[in-house]
This record gives structure tokens, sequence and C-alpha cells, in this order.
């Protein structure tokens, strides 16, 4: 890093220190001790963590191990799916910052809750991490991919490589959560194309949020059509 970048940061993090500031879930004032990046230490301690046992297919909670009755007919092509908590109340909250509200300094507290995930599950055998592409049309009106400032925190936390040329999107489609579970399939296929690289590797694909779990099954999908020899997926949240 140049010392002008360094510099810039030490810049941000001083205003963000010096200048009042909110909680993005709660929006009272942050206090200066007890915050996580731009949530309080109490909305972030009582953030909804998704049961212990979880279906191995897309991490939906069951009352014991196994698979959830929609994977046992069509499971991802995963050798597993994980999530951190429950994609309501703060945690949606927090997330709806984090990808619309440009508060992109939550990713390494974010990516903390997927690396808990991961010590709990104890698999860190992956050769290469990478985030669910962006089309660059959206990432660029957006400003970054969500998904990839997660997967670069993990990849530091864990000291495996992110390689965002691994898999990209080929073409814009529709926003998953505006679809009908049944159409969510259709709008992710096609949609991703993975490097001859991938060949012989294991691969962790790392997004913030899972709804039905279709876009982890295209990504998989492509990433093992192009030789991949393990493909797993992990999100902050879980739609339930």
């Amino acid at each position: 890093m140049t010392l002008s970048g360094a510099l810039s940061i030490i810049g941000r993090e001083a205003l963000r220190i010096a200048l009042p500031s909110w909680c993005a879930i709660c929006e009272k004032q942050l206090p200066w001790s007890d915050r996580t990046a731009s949530c309080c230490g109490e909305c972030w301690r009582s953030l909804p963590r998704l049961s212990p046992t979880r279906c191995w297919s897309c991490a939906l909670p069951l009352p014991g191990q196994g698979i959830c009755i929609t994977c046992s007919a069509d499971p991802l092509p995963v050798g597993w799916c994980d999530a951190w908590g429950e994609y309501s109340r703060g945690l949606e909250r927090l997330l709806h910052a984090f990808k619309f509200g440009k508060h992109d300094f939550l990713d390494d507290p974010l990516a903390s809750l997927m690396h808990g995930t991961m010590i709990e599950r104890g698999d860190f055998a992956f050769d290469a991490i990478v985030a669910v592409p962006m089309h660059w049309t959206k990432e660029r009106r957006r400003g970054y991919n969500q998904a990839e400032l997660l997967a670069r925190a993990l990849a530091k936390r864990i000291s495996i490589p992110c390689d965002s040329k691994l898999l990209t999107k080929r073409q814009e489609n529709d926003t998953q959560s505006l679809l009908a579970r049944a159409a969510r399939r259709e709008n992710v296929r096609k949609v991703f194309v993975a490097s001859p690289r991938v060949d012989g590797k294991s691969i962790l694909v790392v997004d913030d949020i899972s709804t039905t779990g279709e876009t982890f099954r295209a990504c998989a999908s492509e990433l093992l059509r192009a030789g991949a020899a393990r493909v797993c997926a992990i999100s902050i949240a879980k739609a339930v």
C-alpha cells in the first residue's frame, strides 16, 4: 500500500471516531467504547443466530442433522452450504446498510461471523475463495460488490487466496429477491463463467445473503463444469 493510501485510510478512521455517528440498526448514537463498525454493541450481540443444526445443502435450520425436504429432492451441487445468521430483524437491517448504504467498513466484522461458522465446521481445506460475482455495470452503479468485500476479508482471516478472476458474470440479470422461487433458477442459469484455472481445485464461494440457494447452485455448477474438485458455499445470512 502506498503512503497516500495509508494516510487516506487513517483519515477516514479518524473522521469516523471524531464525528458523531448512529447505529445502522437501532439508529441511536453509537457509544465510543461499545460498537462494532456502525453497529452498537447491544444490537451486535442481539443479531439473530441460526440454530446449530442446519441443512447441509442450503443451511436451512433443522431440528436435527441432515437435509431439508426441498433439498432432499434436488440438493445443491456442493460439499456443504452454511450461513451464520437468520436474514431478519437486526441482521437484515445491518446487511441492508452494508449492501446499499455504503457501509463497506462492515466487511471485516461480518467476515468474522463467517470465520466463526467455519471454525465450528472445522473445514478450511480450500485452494481459493471466490465471491458471487456482480456484473460490471451493476458494480459500477453501486460502487462495490459486497460479496467480494466479504470474500477478501474472510480470505485475510483464514490465509486462503481470494481470486475474483476464477468466476465472473457474463450478463446482468434480474434481482433474485424480486422473483418468485420458481423463476430464480432460470434467472441465474448460464450467467456465470468459471476460469479453466479452477480445474482440480477446492473452491469456497462467498455471498452476503442466501435465500433459495439458486445463486449458489448456479455458481457451483459452473465451477464444477470447469473442473473444480469440490465447491462449498457460505453466506452471512440465510432467509428462513
